[in-house]
């Protein structure tokens, strides 16, 4: 019998345990999971959001956990988070994941939910397919509330970059442009918030202090990467690696840096670099646009140029 259980700090390394389990037999372990699951990054903004996170239990051995949180009287795949899933181990049949789904169902009800709405994992980020979840939300009447394009690198597959990019790159480092691993502190002072403050008047998702924090959390799944003329801070790119997916999630330029082409130089360089250390796929991240406002096609065609392809990353909603 399967059975679910809110999430409570008494059952952390179980959760932790299970999320972080890739490797094993082929029917051990789970098939899409991410290092975003873990409960220090899910509540390293616990005071934004009410976690409302449930573990799925049979004969008392964890087979599922869905990372969520409540706003009202609305059942959410963590809002804090990039993307969500119900995640599950790999020897599920499918007969029993709808016994998970249902259970799902009927817990929101009882507990007063009135919809569930979930940001969907993309496809690349799973290591096994695991469509469960959205098939029967679609089935039990679902509706896509936003769908986003997520632009990204199949090294599996071939892949171009514009003959612009990769000369730019080129003349960059012609002129002693060159990237280093380092820390958070300058860039997120001298060049992101200025930058986005300028540009969009917004902020970064994350602070200086709470990047600081996760990169010291998470020290081989978060890097920075910083572009420098001597010793002139011109760009970076923070990354977000998970098992086999390497992920854009900051990148900024300075002034000085657009007119060099740092970002050229620094994304032509990385998509080589994690290539050969054998990577499965590069995540340039969703662009925005839609019913609800315009797209952006200059930066659209930048990650076109860069050889990044469009996937779709949905949300669904389901009224319960």
């Amino acid at each position: 019998m399967i059975t679910v259980t809110p999430y409570h700090s008494d059952y952390k390394s179980r959760w932790d345990r299970f999320v972080a389990s890739l490797i094993g037999s082929e029917d051990k372990g789970v098939k899409n999971t991410s290092f975003l699951f873990s409960r220090a990054f899910i509540e390293y903004h616990r005071d934004r959001f009410e976690d409302h996170s449930l573990l799925f239990l049979k004969d008392e051995n964890v087979i599922g956990v869905l990372p969520a949180n409540r706003s009202e009287n609305t059942f959410y795949s963590h809002q804090g988070l990039t993307y969500g899933a119900l995640v599950l181990e790999k020897s599920i049949a499918f007969a029993e994941a709808k016994q998970v789904v249902e259970v799902l169902f009927q817990y929101l009800k009882t507990e007063g939910f009135h919809r569930f709405q979930i940001k969907l994992l993309p496809q690349f980020y799973m290591q096994q397919p695991a469509y469960e979840l959205e098939h029967l939300l679609l089935e039990a009447g679902a509706q896509v509330v936003k769908s986003q394009l997520n632009f990204g690198i199949d090294y599996k597959r071939p892949y171009f970059i514009h003959s612009t990019k990769e000369r730019r790159a080129r003349q960059a480092s012609e002129r002693g442009l060159r990237y280093e691993e380092a820390g958070f502190s300058e860039f997120w002072n001298e060049v992101l918030k200025p930058r986005l403050s300028d540009k969009f008047d917004s902020e970064p998702v994350h602070s200086l202090a709470e990047i600081t924090q996760l990169q010291k959390q998470f020290p081989y799944n978060i890097k920075h990467i910083n572009c420098y003329q001597g010793e002139i801070l011109l760009a970076g790119v923070t990354l977000f690696l998970t098992e086999d997916v390497v992920k854009s999630q900051y990148g900024a330029t300075t002034a000085e840096g657009e007119k060099l082409r740092a970002m050229d130089f620094l994304f032509v360089n990385l998509i080589q670099d994690y290539k050969d250390a054998g990577y499965r796929f590069f995540d340039m991240g969703t662009v925005k646009g839609g019913q609800e406002e315009a797209y952006n096609y200059g930066l659209i065609k930048q990650k076109e140029e860069l050889g990044a392809r469009a996937y779709l990353q949905n949300t669904l909603k389901l009224d319960l």
